[in-house]
């Protein structure tokens, strides 16, 4: 009986656990999830006849190298920052493993040692990064095969509200980590090429500079560039593109509103208020404005600002301008505005979440030029099984049965950008509604 051990049990494992305990019968597996939270590992199995739960210490090595020695296959789920502990424990106990998220230098740095083992280390294998490379590289092999030379490839994702559950004016709730929302584009200056020329957007600029992106069947988006673009010129192989731009999706509407934290300076970590318990939102608003008793917080704002009617409306419902207590001891302006964003933008008991990814590939083949757009839109099922889930689990889930059962002859530190894998992954999440919709305009 051949074992998968999940590392960490959180929202976004429930589609991953689900598949591997649905597989696991005829498969021949067992699935040991662990978590630190007891209660929440045993939740994801539900008491499966081939799923296995405890609590477990990932900070703890002796723990770890315990559960991966006893298993022929790691997943880890566990935050980014702490992957690199478990591939070396996994590359001492001759494991292969698998993580959804962005490949660090150190990381890479296991990759002479695992090719001597035979040890496949995969990352990258969620949605964005993930489901966005796989799906991209497909159509820039079929571009290249055909002999055609790229020019521009543009590639957008969003987790986003489904239509049928956005009713604030924001048009977003939460569907993934908060604190990641709140310090958007604070992690760097944005970098991307266009027409060869390189074009850097600064932290205060960032929403500022959006793109509107159509997406047949659900309207008008607004898009603002990541932090890095240019590292995928290699991995993409694109290394003379002219042009390469890769992005978040927002509801229109988003970022003019957001770009008043950023103004204002509410989405810094750099210093704690303090007395913020006492303090209510409209003071906090108040706090970083020009002194001037005469004339309202509401005023004061739109006049700095020169905001519209339909962004003070935005801010207006948050909350900003409550004489609400934040009851939040010594925050940061960025917590502050989070433990506000949190009571505002959680999802409810119905709602339903929505993944949106866009590519755009234009290129030059028989002389001609040409435009292709492919889109993908998920949406929810419930609270469990969300958007966001079942892209970042299910592409990890395939990618574990495809390496149990011998179909991946690789190793090394690797991505899913060759045929090899994302062919056969991509066949999959179909049929599970992942879709993608490739269209020629021009």
């Amino acid at each position: 009986m051949r074992r998968i051990a999940v590392i960490g049990a959180g929202r976004s494992c429930s589609s991953l656990i689900r598949y591997l305990l649905d597989n696991a019968q005829e498969n021949e597996w067992n699935i040991t999830v662990v978590d630190r939270d007891l209660a929440t590992a045993e939740a994801k199995v539900n008491s499966h006849e081939r799923g296995t739960s405890s609590a477990f210490d990932a900070f703890n090595q002796e723990d770890r190298k315990s559960l991966i020695s006893n298993h022929d296959l790691v997943i880890s789920m566990l935050p980014a920052s702490m992957h690199f502990d478990v591939a070396k424990d996994c590359l001492e106990m001759n494991t292969p493993v698998i993580t959804p998220s962005y490949v660090t230098d150190e990381m890479k740095a296991l990759d002479s040692e695992a090719k001597k083992k035979g040890l496949l280390f995969l990352n990258e294998m969620g949605v964005d990064p993930g489901i966005d490379h796989m799906s991209a590289m497909k159509i820039i092999d079929e571009i290249k095969l055909k002999g055609g030379e790229l020019e521009r490839f543009e590639s957008f994702t969003g987790g986003l509200i489904a239509p049928e559950s956005d009713n604030n004016p924001w048009g977003y709730k939460f569907t993934w980590n908060p604190r990641n929302v709140v310090l958007a584009g604070q992690g760097g200056t944005a970098q991307f090429q266009q027409n060869h020329q390189l074009k850097y957007i600064a932290p205060h600029n960032l929403f500022k500079r959006v793109k509107p992106i159509e997406i047949e069947g659900y309207g008008v988006f607004e898009g603002y560039a990541n932090r890095d673009s240019l590292s995928y010129k290699s991995v993409y192989g694109l290394e003379n593109i002219p042009t390469l731009y890769r992005g978040t999706l927002r509801k229109q509407g988003y970022c003019e509103a957001w770009e008043v934290f950023v103004q204002l300076g509410m989405t810094t970590e750099d210093f704690v208020i303090k007395g913020s318990e006492d303090m209510t939102y409209r003071d906090f608003t108040n706090a970083f404005l020009t002194y001037n008793q005469d004339k309202k917080v509401e005023e004061k704002l739109r006049t700095a600002l020169n905001l519209s009617d339909e962004v003070m409306d935005k801010l207006n419902w948050l909350g900003i301008f409550d004489e609400t207590k934040i009851g939040m001891k010594d925050g940061t302006p960025a917590g502050i505005l989070q433990h506000l964003l949190e009571q505002k933008w959680q999802l409810e008991e119905h709602d339903k979440d929505m993944i949106v990814m866009w590519h755009r590939f234009n290129y030059d083949l028989d002389g001609k030029s040409h435009e292709l757009h492919s889109s993908m839109v998920s949406i929810g099922e419930d609270q469990t099984y969300t958007a966001m889930s079942n892209t970042v689990g299910l592409p990890v889930g395939i990618a574990a049965k495809m390496m149990m059962n011998g179909q991946m002859d690789l190793s090394g530190v690797r991505l899913p950008i060759i045929p090899e894998i994302y062919n056969p992954i991509l066949a999959e999440l179909e049929k599970h509604n992942i879709a993608f919709n490739e269209k020629l305009v021009g």
